[in-house]
């Protein structure tokens, strides 16, 4: 395969990481972007620092492209942050905080990136969302409701884009381990507490997700679905909706019990 030119957003940790190191192990060239003043990268890899929030640093990375890439193959929008929490817990800057990070940080890399693919007439489009924009398990709706924004948005590029030769996929795990939960707020301890144990208790980490991510983008697969529970919860609403309906409803009454309780049981 010939090498390609990548840029990988969060890549200093985790999922990020974990993309950047295979990318740059099989001979692409990498340009590692992260919040963080400064990083470990993989060997032969760039870095540069890169808020997603911020349309200056966006601008900013994508002069380094041109200037030391000549160009991109690969825009992985995977920077983000965890969140959960029940609605009546959840203030206005919450909603604020995810929304900002989680979904217009994918749009403003998607908006400063497309023209460059425009003009290569090729390209593609990695965003990094999640099982919950695909299902909504219950106390997480700002991060359902963002990670459902980002799949939103990768369908609709999908067709918009697809005449140009720009392809799009969306990357869609359940929990697996990685240090997100250190993005966690504290807006709701009880629903932290939750997260926390669902993240250290996956059989997964990034390394195993990131090597299943590759493959699909590399067959230029649209849905990625990288962890056989995804793929449950997926398969389990659209054909099982009953099932799927008692699942959410029983999570619900957990949520309730440990409310009245005064704990994360």
């Amino acid at each position: 395969m010939t090498a390609r030119r990548v840029l990988v957003t969060g890549g200093a940790s985790g999922l990020g990481a974990a993309l950047a190191t295979r990318y740059a192990a099989r001979g692409d060239r990498v340009l590692v972007t992260d919040v963080a003043a400064s990083a470990e990268v993989p060997a032969g890899a760039l870095y540069q620092r890169l808020d997603i929030t911020s349309e200056t640093d966006w601008a900013a990375a994508l002069e380094r492209v041109r200037d030391d890439l000549g160009g991109l193959d690969v825009l992985v929008n995977n920077a983000g942050i965890a969140a959960g929490g029940r609605i009546d817990r959840l203030g206005a800057e919450h909603w604020r905080r995810v929304l900002d990070v989680n979904v217009l940080g994918a749009v403003t890399g998607c908006r400063t990136f497309v023209p460059l693919f425009k003009e290569q007439g090729s390209g593609h489009l990695v965003n990094v969302a999640s099982a919950a924009g695909l299902v909504h398990p219950p106390a997480m709706t700002s991060y359902d409701a963002g990670k459902a924004a980002v799949v939103a948005l990768s369908e609709s590029l999908r067709w918009e884009l697809a005449p140009w030769g720009i392809d799009v996929s969306v990357v869609c795990p359940t929990f697996f381990r990685t240090n997100l939960a250190a993005s966690l707020g504290d807006d709701d301890p009880l629903m932290n507490t939750v997260a926390t144990r669902l993240i250290e208790r996956s059989k997964l980490g990034a390394d195993e997700i990131a090597e299943r991510v590759l493959r699909a983008v590399d067959a230029k697969n649209f849905l990625v679905l990288p962890d056989r529970n995804a793929r449950i919860a997926f398969w389990s609403k659209r054909l099982a909706r009953p099932l799927y309906e008692r699942q959410m409803l029983g999570m619900g009454a957990r949520i309730h019990r440990a409310e009245k309780d005064g704990d994360a049981r």
